[in-house]
């Protein structure tokens, strides 16, 4: 029945509990900096070498008192003041026990006014808890509160559950451990379960007509030895081992409490959310023109796009013009896409404007008019420097260079032929072979159309009767001049040639220089829009400032303060190797440090 030796005397290592005033310090500069939290300074952790306190949480009629009693060893008289079936503790009550401090708090759900408070406020002052209950097990109400002080409040390694009254008639202790332990959830290989029955202790102590046997087993049976060591064990580390983790949980229940100081009520609620009400109809109106703004320079860069390709459909193949018609065509299609551009922007920023006037009244300013002329595109190109259209100019080139080449070609060919002869394999039949192989070849062999069928192709006889020609008349100047006149008709195939690729590059460049076009006018639309749209919004900001003015300081003054809340409970990660901040859950569900 020894309660053994005193727990560690109060010390401060100067480790875990320098870094939480500190917080703590932190803490008090930023909440006193303004009236609404200042008075909350007063509950913030302060450097404290007291004895551990160790708080008893529970519903009324659960034998708390009668707890305290048996681990104190009082006599029977005192027991009968402190002990009453009625719930008479209606504010913390201290005991000195082992080097520290038992704390008996009012009942829980007791039903009596301030009883609740006086609990809560009891569990934020201690060190540790002794959770009460009985083989009768905790209903609803009260697994919420015990799982709150383990969660929320951060106790679960700090705390041991007593279940009292173990003793009673019809009580299974097995069953009822069972069920504390599913009641306790995650919590249940965490926190230490003692059975209980403290009237039986107190009844072995002071019944003088029990036998010792009898008195020896009622003691065991009652637990209250259990209870003792088992608290002795979770304040072993003592004041530097135990203190820094409830303070630090006190410090961000003092923050928590802060955050909901700041919850805006009455004429500053209104204020406030008139300014959020303003700031979110302007941003709406503000979205709706920049999609339209967005939608419309798209819809004139596809136009644009689509001139171009127009405009280089239309390319004269005879010059390389484009002509009038389409020119104008063009232009109309251009002038168009920006009038309708015009129209519907407008148009939005009207509607915009009509919005806000709904609900805010004439006070809202007009928007300037919008207008933008969209310039007309290029569809002609400068000749060149001679004057002859540049188109003219490359197929004439062309068709020279093609010419002397094919005379050259031609030359070789003729020169080759020293023997003459038309069988197969003969310098002849080369040539005619070679030649067949191109329009332009075909031609220079079909001398008056005897060698071809007029579609351009052999006839049957036709590349033999070709070879024996032109072997036959490759001494023959009459020949040569025969050859050359056909070779000259290289130059319609030239121009064929070349008009046909100079025509593509021309439509090239006209769809290139729209699509360029089409980039810039959306690019430079988008950017003309947002100014005028940022001028205008500027102005309606301005004109409603008086009702967002005082909601807006209101707000600055609200997140100001939360964000330098929140700071204050910054920390670093050597404290325990976890994240660097205290607030990881927030009010009503952190996490211990």
């Amino acid at each position: 029945m020894a309660d053994g030796g005193p727990v560690d005397a109060p010390t401060i290592d100067g480790g875990r509990s320098a870094l939480v005033l500190a917080l703590a310090a932190r803490a008090e500069e930023v909440l006193g900096a303004h009236p609404r939290t200042r008075a909350l300074t007063t509950s913030l952790p302060r450097a404290d070498t007291s004895p551990l306190r160790i708080a008893l949480l529970g519903p009324y009629s659960a034998g708390k008192s009668t707890l305290v009693a048996a681990l104190l060893r009082l006599p029977s008289a005192d027991i009968v003041d402190l002990v009453d079936a009625a719930p008479k503790t209606h504010e913390a009550t201290s005991y000195e026990w082992n080097g520290a401090t038992l704390v008996d708090l009012p009942g829980t759900l007791s039903g009596i006014d301030g009883h609740a408070d006086a609990a809560r406020g009891g569990v934020r002052g201690a060190d540790a808890l002794m959770i009460v209950t009985t083989s009768e097990l905790p209903g609803e109400a009260e697994t919420r509160t015990i799982l709150r002080a383990l969660d929320a409040d951060g106790f679960a390694d700090r705390s041991v559950v007593v279940v009292n009254k173990m003793n009673a008639e019809n009580s299974d202790r097995d069953v009822v451990l069972d069920e504390i332990r599913g009641r306790l959830g995650p919590f249940a290989d965490r926190v230490p379960i003692v059975p209980t029955d403290a009237r039986d202790y107190i009844d072995a102590l002071h019944d003088p007509t029990l036998p010792p046997d009898q008195r020896q087993w009622l003691v065991a049976e009652s637990g209250i030895d259990a209870l003792a060591a088992e608290l002795r064990r979770m304040t072993a580390p003592g004041v530097s081992g135990v203190r820094p983790e409830a303070q630090a949980f006190e410090l961000l229940r003092v923050l928590a409490d802060a955050e909901r100081q700041w919850v805006l009520d009455g004429e500053e609620l209104d204020a406030a959310e008139s300014a959020k009400k303003v700031e979110e109809s302007i941003s709406r109106a503000k979205e709706r023109v920049l999609s339209a703004l967005l939608r419309g320079s798209e819809v004139v860069a596809s136009r644009i796009t689509t001139a171009g390709d127009r405009a280089a459909a239309g390319v004269s193949e005879k010059d390389g013009v484009v002509p009038d018609r389409v020119t104008r065509a063009v232009q109309e299609q251009l002038e168009r896409a920006s009038n309708e551009f015009d129209a519907s922007f407008s148009s939005s920023v009207r509607t915009a404007f009509d919005a806000l006037v709904a609900e805010y009244g004439t006070g809202v300013p007009e928007p300037e008019s919008w207008g933008n002329d969209l310039e007309a595109r290029e569809t002609t190109f400068d000749g060149s420097p001679d004057g002859t259209p540049p188109l003219t100019q490359g197929v004439k080139e062309a068709a020279k260079k093609a010419a002397k080449v094919g005379t050259e070609k031609a030359g070789e060919w003729i020169g080759k032929i020293a023997d003459g002869g038309n069988g197969p394999g003969s310098a002849a039949s080369a040539v005619v072979e070679k030649l067949s192989k191109n329009r332009v070849g075909r031609k220079i062999l079909d001398a008056g159309g005897k060698v071809t069928n007029g579609a351009e192709k052999f006839k049957p006889w036709g590349k033999t009767k070709a070879a024996g020609k032109v072997a036959g008349t490759a001494r023959k100047v009459q020949w040569v001049l025969a050859v050359t006149g056909p070779l000259m008709d290289l130059t319609s195939v030239a121009q064929d040639q070349s008009k046909w690729m100079a025509l593509n590059k021309r439509r090239k460049q006209i769809k290139d220089h729209f699509d360029e076009e089409a980039r810039e006018q959306r690019t430079a639309l988008t950017d003309a829009g947002e100014r005028y749209l940022s001028e205008w919004i500027t102005e309606v900001e301005r004109s409603l400032s008086g009702l967002t003015k005082r909601g807006s300081d209101i707000k600055a003054e609200r997140e100001a303060a939360l964000t330098a809340i929140k700071a204050s409970a910054k920390r670093p990660r050597s404290w325990s190797g976890r994240p660097a901040d205290l607030t990881d859950r927030g009010p009503g569900g952190v996490r211990a440090p």
